[in-house]
């Protein structure tokens, strides 16, 4: 066999194997999607251990909101969903599930702080301790896991069990549940809503609250 001829077909061979190899990295990355187990006496759209934050029944509209503690949109969305979930109080289901961006520096290590506190039952404080202090920590390629724990003390969380949840694997295994449920909903980008399991396309807010109505009227 000619020598140019066996570099040619081990060539091919070499960009077969990485083809194979880069089918298996995909499959393996996959999102899987949640068990029986995991979903039994859920809402729809969650898990049986997601973030209810206000609850209204199984009858009710059920309304997910993706989110990552570092996006800017975030941010300006939250005093428009306080409003929203007191204009419909007692008639929605609301849900935060965790998104960070791989774009965010510190969106992994937000959502970490605020899982360990919610594994104190401090969720929602943290939650909106993030976003009001976004423009101090936000869009800095420093660790701000220090300034998270700060947090937790001004919270008066036991600082030692905090620790401990930080470190625990089990907290981000946590957080990537509702990632990789995410992806499977179609969430690309964050702040992504889905009602009753359907993610919705906004171009306007009267857009969220006309799926809302719409769902109500039912």
């Amino acid at each position: 066999m000619k020598t140019s001829t066996k570099a040619t077909l081990i060539s091919i061979a070499v960009v077969v194997l990485l083809a194979i190899a880069a089918v298996f990295i995909v499959l393996l990355n996959r999102p899987s999607a949640p068990t029986a187990a995991e979903t039994n006496g859920a809402l729809t759209g969650t898990r049986a251990n997601s973030h209810v934050v206000d609850r209204a029944g199984e009858d009710a509209p059920t309304l997910v909101e993706y989110l990552d503690f570092e996006c800017e949109a975030c941010a300006a969305f939250h005093p428009v969903i306080a409003e929203l979930r007191e204009h419909y109080d007692g008639r929605l289901n609301y849900v935060v599930r965790y998104f960070p961006l791989a774009g965010h520096f510190n969106s992994m290590n937000a959502a970490l702080a605020v899982e360990a506190a919610a594994q104190q039952d401090r969720f929602l404080e943290m939650h909106d301790k993030m976003f009001d202090t976004q423009a101090e920590w936000g869009e800095q390629q420093v660790s701000a896991a220090d300034t998270f724990r700060g947090y937790a003390e001004e919270l008066g969380l036991d600082l030692a069990a905090y620790d401990a949840a930080i470190e625990d694997p089990a907290t981000r295994a946590r957080i990537e549940e509702d990632m990789n449920d995410g992806k499977l909903a179609g969430v690309r980008g964050t702040p992504t809503f889905v009602l009753d399991g359907k993610r919705l396309e906004l171009m306007q807010l009267t857009d969220l609250t006309d799926a809302i109505d719409s769902a109500l009227a039912r």
